[in-house]
């Protein structure tokens, strides 16, 4: 049987929850019997978008209401 699992992909500070976030990817790994399948990206989340969507602006794209704004990708660019 094959195996998910949400693991974290990049970490930033997040202003509007005001902590740490974790950019988080579904990956799906192969059962034992299917050896040579490789693994498999189903998803990807923020650890804390359930806290983003009480406020009453949009938030992010990764807690699904705003599509435009990646705090992920945002941070990426400043330090560059």
């Amino acid at each position: 049987m094959a195996v998910k699992v949400w693991q974290p992909e990049k970490i930033c500070y997040c202003d509007r929850v005001g902590k740490e976030v974790a950019l988080e990817v579904e990956m799906v790994y192969p059962s034992d019997i299917m050896p040579d399948m490789v693994e498999r990206v189903m998803a990807h989340r923020c650890s804390h978008a359930s806290e983003c969507t009480w406020f009453e602006k949009p938030a992010c794209i990764w807690s699904g209401s705003h599509p435009t704004y990646d705090p992920f990708e945002e941070k990426e660019t400043k330090g560059k």
